[in-house]
């Protein structure tokens, strides 16, 4: 990885939800088994079977967690976000990493160790809750991904993304435009669908007047006719 500048990372520890409501002290003892990594696009962070010695919090960009199969096709678990963490379960299961990290953006991160986050454990049962509940999330998502991909189509899969990617003050919008966080290719294997299906099924929403795709750029007419076309 690549050292930049230095960074303050107490008060960006101050700003993860998982730290909220850690008094100063908690978050500078933490702070001391942080470190900062400068992953550039593109960049393997760890590789499946590499050691998990901690969790990472992603500060900005976007990091993309994927397998690839027997078969050489890449199968993407997961693309994580600004403020969310991932590697805590299997942290905590002291196993290797399952999954590979890669970049998408330039991002910026932060490495836990897990000496750190024991330690806080012992001190603070609320800090306990905080790691389950994050976990509870993830494992909640996960069976809605199990869900999704068993019982619903490829259109009501990709209609239920764009959905969720709407703002908060246009879930019943009308002229909503939707920006795709990363390429479509990486999208459609997060849902479980080729990115030939993938596109073939944007082209049947466009036909529909559902949908106006420019690039990334997703215009959505009318939400609530999106969102009936779902059922």
């Amino acid at each position: 990885m690549h050292g930049n500048h230095p960074i303050n990372i107490e008060a960006l520890l101050t700003h993860i939800p998982l730290f909220n409501g850690l008094a100063p002290e908690e978050i500078a003892r933490i702070a001391r088994g942080t470190r900062e990594i400068h992953a550039n696009k593109g960049e393997i962070l760890f590789h499946k079977g590499d050691p998990c010695n901690g969790f990472h919090l992603l500060v900005y960009g976007q990091i993309k967690l994927a397998f690839t199969s027997p078969q050489g096709s890449e199968k993407v678990v997961e693309i994580i976000r600004q403020g969310q963490s991932f590697g805590e379960a299997i942290m905590f299961m002291d196993k290797p990493y399952i999954v590979f990290a890669q970049a998408l953006n330039d991002s910026l991160l932060l490495h836990v160790s897990k000496n750190a986050v024991y330690d806080e454990l012992d001190r603070d049962p609320k800090f306990s809750r905080k790691m389950l509940a994050g976990m509870s999330m993830r494992l909640h998502q996960l069976m809605n991904d199990v869900e999704s991909y068993s019982l619903h189509s490829g259109k009501q899969r990709i209609i239920g993304y764009l959905l969720q990617q709407l703002p908060e003050d246009e879930e019943n919008g009308v002229n909503v435009v939707v920006t795709l966080p990363t390429n479509k290719g990486v999208i459609a294997s997060r849902l479980n669908l080729t990115q030939e299906h993938f596109s073939r099924i944007l082209h049947e929403l466009t036909e529909l007047g559902l949908i106006v795709v420019e690039g990334r750029k997703i215009h959505i007419p009318s939400v609530d006719k999106l969102r009936k076309h779902e059922g």
